[in-house]
Formats: structure tokens, C-alpha cells, sequence
């Protein structure tokens, strides 16, 4: 069967007037295992560093063997995944309600983990799903999943609305089971005798497939991938170099001129002591045998590969010890390929979260109306290296010149600008008796009584 059949732009995809039966989903699964072993299985082998040079071909027992993986790939993704969502992203509302109900569902759902995890999925994989239920209390729970898990069908329509998503796995007795969704309901599957067997279905309460589809790029393409030939190549060039060391370290020692018994052999690797008389010695020459030193091609080739696996990936080395001697401009100018990449996550990442809330409100469990995840604003802080000093004078430098809010936007150390504002206002009402004259807010209440009892008075 050709996996290109179900496929549309790296999509599975169904026509409108084709239902799922078991037979056909069998077959989406089958297609969705192949792309498992032939790409995701690498990748996550990749940041699990089970590289290539691991499974190599075994060399000779008289030659040494080195494999020494590098793992550049969990670098990137760690380094990238801390620098998008290393911060928290910030949900508000302009309608108190449904602002609440965000603050608790996400603490409920332990949800910056849950985005963090997601994150670093999309960043391994190139995409990831979150699957959306209500549990046994009675709430709605959110979780994530790998493109190794489960895979979502579009329609084929240039909107590619979601159609099913379909989530399997084997279990103890390696019996096949799994579920897929559709717009109403959630149906169970396993495998039976003559394929797979359709189970009971319910209702799952969502306007939608229960689910949604996060993207790292519109190719949905790993962020390591493009570099991953390169880091197949640095692993078997540092690993060559650790046998020429081995290899000097244990090179033979050849003695032209002169024959030594066992004995004599014994002794000199013993004692480590070369000892010839004069006589019949000119035609004697003790030395080690050694093959050409290529130290300095494979330190080029080394370098040059590191440079460009991290050239390629758009990620920065921040472990480079040039990088922590930049502060300032200078130093977002060295992060701007990654700066890049984060915005364009960013909007991928946002676009999941709108119908992530768009399904969770219309769920009648959340008790939110449908039209409230429109009033939802995302904030995403890259988690930049902060020097608070210079925001401070740069933020002081704004005072009059823009608004209180955008002000206090220039300092890291302030999570929720709102939230800081209300407490300024506090902490000035509280200090508004420093003086015999009311000031700030209390200033306000009592000069609007004082006035009022002078119209009564009158």
C-alpha cells in the first residue's frame, strides 16, 4: 500500500463522503508506522543519542574501536525549548469569567509543564498533538502527545479541517487497542482475528475532534533535521580521532639491527629500558612505528562542523565562551536566527491554543459560553539573558514619554504588567497619610465627602 494514497502536503487526509470503517483505518495505521520507522523513530533515537555511529560496523579486535556519540540534537532542542517557553506563556481576558476559569483549568492541568512538554515535542518532531476529555471528576483535562502516538485525518479541502484523530497502542498482551474522534463522539478499537474490531462509542461534550495538532513550522520539519547528517559526521570524526590516540598511545616499537629474544623482549617492556652495545651498531634503529599524523585536517573538520550544525539549526552555542562576554543589543543580535524561529513557533503555537480554548468552551462541563476564548490574549516572554540594570534605565528613561503599562513591559523581573500596576496603586494609597494633605486615591474619597456635606450643609 503507498502511504501517498492517504497523504496531502505531509497530511493524512479523507474525502468527505468516505467513512472511517475498520478497514480503513487499519490502513491509515499502517501508513502512520511506516513514517514511525522511517523518520520519527530516528529522531527521537537522535535526542535519545543513539546516533549511527553506535550501530556501525565492528573494526577488526586489533584496531580501536571509539564510538563517541555528541548529542548536538538534545542541545538544540533543550536550548531552544528553554529559550521559547522557559517562561510561562500568560493567558488573560478582558471577561473576568472566563479569565478565572483559564487560571484554573491551567493549574488543574499543571499546564506550563504540559506547554513545556508539548514545546519540546514539536521541537523533536516537528509537531505534536494535544488531546482534550473529561475526566472522572467531572473536569475537562488536557494532554499531550508524539507524532509516535496517534496522528489527526484532515478533510481534503483546502482548509484541512480536522476529521478524526486517531490515538493507538499495544498493550500488555501486544493486542493492538486504541480510539479514534470525530466531531461527536470518541469510539475504542482493538485488534482482533480478522482485523480491527470497533468497540462502544460516547459522546465527548466538544464542538470538534477533541484534539489539535501543534506545529513547529508549516513543514512541520524537526528543528534538528536539516543538521542531522552533520552530527552523524562530527560523531564518526571525533570518534576517529579517540582511536589515533589509542593508537599512538599503544604504537609498536620497531628495532632494526638487532634480534631480541622473548626474553629480552620481557625485560624491555618491563623495565622500559633500551640498552645496545656499540659494536656492529650503525645499522641499528630503535624507534616507534607511526602512521602520517592527521591531527590538523581532523581539528579543521571538527570545528567546521560544529559551526555549521549550529549555523544550520539557527540555534545559538550559548555555551560558547564569546557568547558571555556580549550584553545588550550585541548579544540579541547574536540571538536573532533563534529569536527567528521562536516567532515564527510562536504563531503556530498560538494558533493551537485558539482552538484548544474554542473546543474547552464549548464544552457545556467548562460552563463558559463558546463566543469567551475569543476575548483570550497569549503573552510569550523569550527568555532572554536579562540585565536588569539596563531595563531599569531604560524604563526610567520612558517615564512621560509612554503609558505606565509600556513602561513596565521593559522589565523582565515583571511577570504580569497589570497585576504590578494594581499593586503600585495599593502601595500608594497606603502611603497617601505621609504628608497633612490627602493624597492619591483617599485624597479622591475625601475630598468627594467634603463636598457632599457642603451641599448638605447649604
Amino acid at each position: 500500500m503507498d502511504v501517498k494514497n492517504y497523504m496531502l502536503g505531509g497530511v493524512f487526509v479523507i474525502a468527505d463522503d468516505v467513512d472511517l470503517t475498520p478497514r480503513l483505518l487499519d490502513e491509515y495505521i499502517s501508513c502512520h508506522r511506516q513514517l514511525v520507522t522511517s523518520k520519527y523513530q530516528r529522531l527521537k533515537d537522535a535526542y535519545e543519542d543513539k546516533y549511527q555511529i553506535l550501530s556501525a560496523p565492528k573494526k577488526p579486535d586489533y584496531k580501536p574501536d571509539n564510538r563517541i556519540p555528541v548529542n548536538f540534537a538534545k542541545y538544540i532542542v533543550d536550548t531552544m525549548n528553554g529559550f521559547f517557553m522557559g517562561i510561562p506563556v500568560k493567558v488573560t481576558s478582558d471577561v473576568p469569567a472566563a479569565g478565572n476559569y483559564v487560571n484554573l483549568l491551567e493549574q488543574y492541568n499543571d499546564q506550563d509543564d504540559n506547554n513545556a512538554e508539548l514545546s519540546k515535542i514539536c521541537d523533536i518532531y516537528g509537531h505534536g498533538y494535544e488531546m482534550y476529555y473529561v475526566d472522572e471528576e467531572g473536569e475537562i483535562g488536557i494532554t499531550y502527545l508524539s507524532p509516535m502516538e496517534g496522528f489527526m485525518i484532515y478533510d481534503d479541502s483546502i482548509l484541512e479541517r480536522p476529521a478524526y484523530f486517531v490515538r493507538y497502542y499495544r498493550d500488555t498482551d501486544l493486542i493492538l487497542r486504541g480510539s479514534w474522534s470525530d466531531a461527536a463522539s470518541v469510539t475504542y478499537f482493538h485488534e482482533g482475528a480478522g482485523g480491527l474490531v470497533f468497540d462502544d462509542s460516547r459522546a465527548h461534550g466538544f464542538d470538534g475532534v477533541p484534539a489539535a495538532e501543534c506545529l513547529e513550522n508549516a513543514e512541520r520539519q524537526s528543528i534538528f533535521w536539516s543538521a542531522l547528517p552533520m552530527i552523524d559526521a562530527y560523531n564518526k570524526a571525533v570518534s576517529e580521532k579517540a582511536n589515533d590516540v589509542d593508537y599512538f598511545a599503544d604504537a609498536y616499537m620497531k628495532i632494526l639491527g638487532a634480534k631480541l629474544d622473548t626474553e629480552e623482549l620481557e625485560t624491555l617492556r618491563r623495565r622500559r629500558i633500551i640498552n645496545f652495545d656499540g659494536e656492529g651498531s650503525e645499522g641499528l634503529v630503535v624507534d616507534f612505528l607511526q602512521k602520517p599524523d592527521g591531527d590538523a585536517t581532523q581539528e579543521n573538520l571538527i570545528n567546521r562542523l560544529e559551526r555549521l550544525i549550529f549555523q544550520v539549526s539557527m540555534v545559538a552555542n550559548i555555551s560558547d565562551e564569546n557568547f558571555g562576554t556580549s550584553s545588550g543589543i550585541a548579544l540579541k543580535y547574536k540571538l536573532q536566527a533563534m529569536s527567528n524561529l521562536a516567532k515564527t513557533k510562536e504563531r503556530k503555537f498560538a494558533s493551537m491554543m485558539n482552538r484548544r480554548y474554542k473546543l474547552i468552551f464549548s464544552n457545556p462541563v467548562s460552563g463558559m459560553r463558546k463566543e469567551d476564548w475569543l476575548s483570550l490574549r497569549y503573552q510569550f516572554t523569550l527568555n532572554y539573558p536579562a540585565n536588569v540594570l539596563e531595563e531599569a534605565q531604560i524604563a526610567a528613561q520612558l517615564s512621560g514619554v509612554v503609558s505606565r503599562e509600556t513602561q513596565l513591559k521593559v522589565l523582565s523581573v515583571v511577570d504580569d504588567v497589570r497585576e504590578e500596576i494594581q499593586r503600585i496603586e495599593e502601595e500608594q494609597d497606603m502611603t497617601g497619610y505621609s504628608t497633612d494633605y490627602p493624597t492619591g486615591r483617599a485624597a479622591d474619597d475625601l475630598l468627594g465627602t467634603a463636598a457632599a456635606g457642603t451641599e448638605s450643609g447649604a
